[in-house]
């Protein structure tokens, strides 16, 4: 077990992601749990108690994409925005909830949020319920999970969703709140108003005995989690013995932060998941091993991570986007490379997963790659997560029907813009026509017909023969074969077979 990968590299890799979700800066959870996990020794917690504490400071955004949707409605069209801006604040605070959303937003938006009361409540519901979900297929410990259900609980009984007051607080919950706390205060506002803050809040939004411990050791702590990156340390927090990730766990890790992205908008419900079925399907049509099927399919997962950096009045815009909309969706696949680079367990798919938006002409993106530069698997993920998202409903168009979405890949294969392989296995994937062959894609320019006669004269049946197997006339299949021989220069079956076999035409 010692020589298997820890968990926490993987995860705290991916909680990149969760950082973007939130509108914070990168390893904004990273830190947070640094700071956790000291505050949590300072108060004399040990053993299991000190790994619940890590990994509830860790998960600490993982359910912000729940209400994403709804924010942005509130926030004018910025969810990432208004959660940065409203994340300083003291929640119980009318007052000091406005003043930061005036400061960070704009007049419109404080007034939707004044016309309901309830949103805080809601939005607290949403996020807690989600990340309560993915802790458990992550295999969190039942403290995780409560503690995770509790992010905006507050002391003094004030918090959401449940009001629940001090002790009824689980400590792992009472000291992510405190590390959070500082963390987002010293990242937004800086460091020299940390020390306040947390004073002023102790016993109102945070523990007083969990401020003072961190207040005894604010000078050290503030210092550590000040460099450019806590990678290093944030591993070295990790109380030990570590949580070790077996192949079966990094597919539910891959599968949960599925969902994660997904639940961003009502329009890619379901998206990442059956890209990666249909990608696996499709690399087991072509005869892919199980090793490569299986990366295939846990890229597929995390293709779109990098939605998360996009806010969602850009996701889910009924009309066309304008010039800077389109630069910040172009950016995205970016951002998945990016945070997949992070974790050394997770780099090798993060060049294979950016790749879902690549086209073989290179008129994709973010790369711009072309022909031999993009990998059989990395075709065959672009021509799934094409067939996927033309199969679902967005906010600018209707789901095309599977017809019209077969139709419309093989129209980017014929013009280039896909591989024909890739689009053949995964119309074959999707369950069209046994196969899936593309007009036009043969070689020498055949036609369908001309294929199925050359198949059978390869396997040495006669001009009869082929009639009858075909249902036409002998005089037919003989004027069949001669224009196949004069497209293809050959003039035997041997030869007929050998370039059946090299097209891969015999299927």
């Amino acid at each position: 077990m010692g020589d298997e990968p820890r968990l926490a590299e993987l995860v705290g890799g991916l909680s990149l992601a969760t950082d973007l979700a939130a509108g914070l800066g990168l390893e904004t959870a990273l830190r947070t749990c640094v700071l956790a996990v000291e505050i949590g020794r300072e108060l004399g917690a040990g053993g299991s108690e000190l790994k619940d504490i890590y990994y509830t400071a860790l998960l600490r955004f993982i359910g912000c994409t729940a209400f994403a949707h709804e924010t942005a409605r509130v926030g004018a069209g910025d969810d990432l925005g208004l959660l940065r801006a409203l994340t300083p604040a003291d929640g119980a605070s009318v007052a000091n909830v406005l003043g930061y959303a005036i400061k960070g937003t704009r007049a419109s938006t404080v007034a939707r949020m004044m016309l309901d009361p309830t949103l805080p409540k809601k939005l607290a519901a949403a996020h807690c319920d989600l990340a309560v979900k993915l802790a458990a297929r992550l295999g969190m410990s039942e403290r995780v999970m409560l503690s995770l259900g509790q992010i905006y609980e507050r002391f003094d009984g004030k918090g959401n969703p449940g009001r629940l007051k001090g002790a009824q607080i689980e400590l792992p919950a009472r000291v992510m709140h405190v590390a959070f706390r500082v963390e987002v205060q010293r990242s937004l506002e800086g460091q020299g108003v940390v020390p306040g803050v947390i004073a002023k809040r102790a016993g109102g939004e945070i523990d007083p005995e969990v401020a003072a411990a961190f207040s005894r050791r604010s000078v050290e702590l503030l210092e550590a989690v000040g460099a450019p990156s806590v990678w290093d340390t944030f591993l070295a927090a990790e109380p030990q013995p570590f949580e070790r990730l077996t192949g079966a766990r990094l597919g539910e890790v891959a599968l949960a932060f599925a969902h994660f992205v997904d639940v961003k908008s009502p329009f890619t419900l379901g998206h990442s998941t059956g890209v990666a079925r249909l990608a696996e399907a499709a690399a087991r049509a072509l005869g892919l091993d199980d090793s490569e099927r299986e990366r295939l399919r846990v890229a597929a997962l995390l293709h779109d991570l990098g939605r998360v950096s996009v806010p969602n009045g850009i996701w889910d815009k009924p009309g066309p986007l304008n010039p800077a909309e389109w630069e910040r969706v172009r950016m995205h696949s970016y951002h998945t490379e990016r945070i997949l680079a992070q974790s050394p367990l997770f780099k090798p798919y993060a060049q294979l997963a950016a790749m879902d938006h690549e086209r073989t002409d290179g008129s994709g993106y973010h790369r711009g790659v072309a022909g031999a530069a993009i990998s059989r698997s990395a075709r065959l993920l672009a021509a799934a997560d094409a067939y996927q998202a033309m199969t679902e409903a967005r906010a600018h168009r209707a789901a095309l029907t599977p017809e019209a979405a077969a139709e419309a890949l093989v129209a980017d294969a014929r013009s280039g813009r896909l591989d024909r392989e890739a689009v053949e296995a995964v119309l074959t994937a999707a369950g069209h026509r046994a196969a899936a062959r593309i007009r036009g894609g043969w070689p020498a320019a055949l036609s369908d017909r001309e294929v199925e006669v050359l198949c059978l004269l390869a396997r040495g049946l006669s001009n009869k023969q082929i009639g009858a197997e075909l249902s036409i006339s002998a005089k037919t299949a003989q004027h069949h074969v001669q224009h196949i021989l004069e497209k293809t220069g050959v003039s035997t079956r041997a030869a007929a077979a050998v370039l059946a076999v090299e097209n891969d035409l015999l299927k």
